[in-house]
């Protein structure tokens, strides 16, 4: 990635500079040429014009002292070379005295153009790869085109500013993409380490090690990232401590009554002529034990398929009465067997229909009204109340047990926890019915929390939202 973000930024600064270097030397080549283009045709018009006066109408009288004055006098003090032809091409004056052109055909294709109406320029190279400036106008008098005047100029000056200016573009662009090249490498320092030490607590993360966390820096997007990675080791860390307990719990809930299935099989078979009556009480036992050992499993695949199912409901609309009815139905023969009396008081008599996943929350409800049957004394009560406004439903479940100390209120809902770890094995409790209860509660977008009433027995209150939001979307 580092490599990647220097060989970007590079690509892009040296791509830019390039594209900009060529445009800046193509518009001062074309500025500075064309400034010259422009003064040369300035200036062989002046000559035009003077000498097509000077000229006169009898071209074959003409002199080349008759032009010097005036060309000599408009290329003053440039180093312009000046030809004056005649429409044959014949060379009439020439500043160059040197080279003898005067009375000879001078022939050139600017000359030509120029004889034929145009006022021409042309760029070409001649000797020791000089490049000249060529421009040709008409003479004419009368209407009449009765020669041509020929400027020619060096244009190499011109050439090496265009290449001196080349070479400080080249020389400034190599010093840009050196202090881009280091500033990228910084800044790519800057942004990679972060994510360097990302990829390092990623894989202690892998290791199952949770403990690793990122230095948080600043409050960009990286040291937002960075919160983000902690508190997912922070929350993995948890859920792990979870797992573990989770396990450890489990373990020991099954090894419990695996142990008295086994300690009751060696009992059997150490028994010499065992007396009928005691293998009859020992397999009474040993039935009890399995019937624990299944409700374990049973709960234990509950709390499983709760914890994968996330959010997964099957709402249906549900009266409210008809499910505590069945409950209360189902708890009657147990309540009755310890005289315990299972009431429900309905303060209004008709209540909307609302929308539930049934068995989850007959669940639910089942698991606290048979809790409260089992630990309520002999004689007493396990009182349903049920209340109803425009919001959300109520239940709450009342009895006349021992109550719960407020210290552990927060903690009943745990799974495999229990205020009486003998009196619940007693009463086949395997600390996960809560915790169910709890699960399909908070499903439902609902709440549940206990209180004592008095200084005996103790009240659940379930309150459940008519309107339940589910996947960002509002179910009701």
């Amino acid at each position: 990635m580092r490599f990647t973000m220097i060989a970007t930024y590079l690509a892009i600064i040296v791509t830019t500079l390039v594209l900009m270097s060529i445009y800046i030397i193509s518009l001062l080549s074309e500025n500075l040429y064309s400034t010259e283009t422009i003064n040369m045709f300035a200036k062989a018009n002046i000559i035009s014009e003077t000498i097509a006066d000077v000229w006169g109408s009898d071209t074959s009288a003409t002199s080349a002292q008759k032009f010097s004055d005036v060309v000599e006098r408009s290329l003053a003090g440039t180093n312009i070379r000046g030809v004056v032809t005649n429409k044959s091409y014949s060379v009439l004056y020439d500043t160059n005295e040197e080279s003898q052109l005067i009375g000879k055909v001078f022939m050139r294709d600017v000359l030509k153009r120029a004889l034929d109406g145009e006022q021409a320029d042309i760029i070409t190279t001649g000797e020791n790869n000089m490049r000249l400036i060529s421009v040709a106008v008409p003479v004419t008098f009368g209407g009449e085109i009765i020669g041509s005047v020929y400027l020619a100029e060096s244009i190499n000056t011109i050439d090496d500013t265009v290449r001196t200016t080349r070479n400080s573009l080249i020389v400034f662009s190599t010093l840009i993409v050196i202090l881009i090249g280091m500033l990228s490498l910084g800044m790519s320092y800057i942004i990679t380490s972060p994510i360097e030490e990302f990829i390092a607590v990623a894989k202690e993360i892998s290791k199952g090690n949770f403990s690793k966390h990122v230095e948080v820096k600043g409050h960009n997007e990286i040291a937002q990232m960075a919160q983000m990675l902690n508190y997912m080791c922070d929350e993995l860390e948890l859920l792990e401590e979870k797992r573990r307990k989770f396990v450890s719990d489990a373990s020991h809930e099954l090894k419990t009554p695996m142990a008295g299935i086994k300690l009751i099989c060696d009992s059997l078979v150490a028994a010499e002529n065992p007396d009928p009556a005691m293998v009859k009480e020992f397999l009474g036992d040993m039935s009890d034990e399995v019937d624990r050992l299944t409700r374990i499993v049973e709960r234990l695949l509950v709390l499983t398929k709760l914890d994968a199912g996330g959010n997964s409901l099957k709402l249906e609309e549900v009266d409210i009465k008809m499910l505590i009815s069945q409950v209360v139905k189902k708890l009657t023969p147990i309540a009755n067997a310890k005289d315990i009396v299972i009431y429900v008081d309905n303060h209004q008599t008709e209540f909307s229909p609302i929308l539930l996943d049934y068995d989850k929350m007959y669940e639910a409800i089942y698991n606290i009204a048979d809790n409260a049957i089992k630990y309520s004394p002999e004689g007493g009560f396990v009182h349903i109340d049920l209340t109803a406004d425009n919001d959300c439903l109520t239940i709450k479940i009342e009895d006349n047990g021992p109550g719960i100390p407020e210290g552990e209120r927060d903690r009943i809902f745990e799974r495999f926890y229990r205020l009486d770890d003998s009196r619940a094995r007693d009463t086949g409790g395997t600390g996960l019915g809560l915790a169910i209860t709890k699960e399909a509660v908070l499903m439902h977008n609902g709440t549940i929390d206990v209180a004592n009433v008095s200084d005996i027995g103790s009240v659940f209150t379930i309150r459940l939202p008519y309107k339940i939001t589910i996947g960002g979307q509002n179910e009701k």
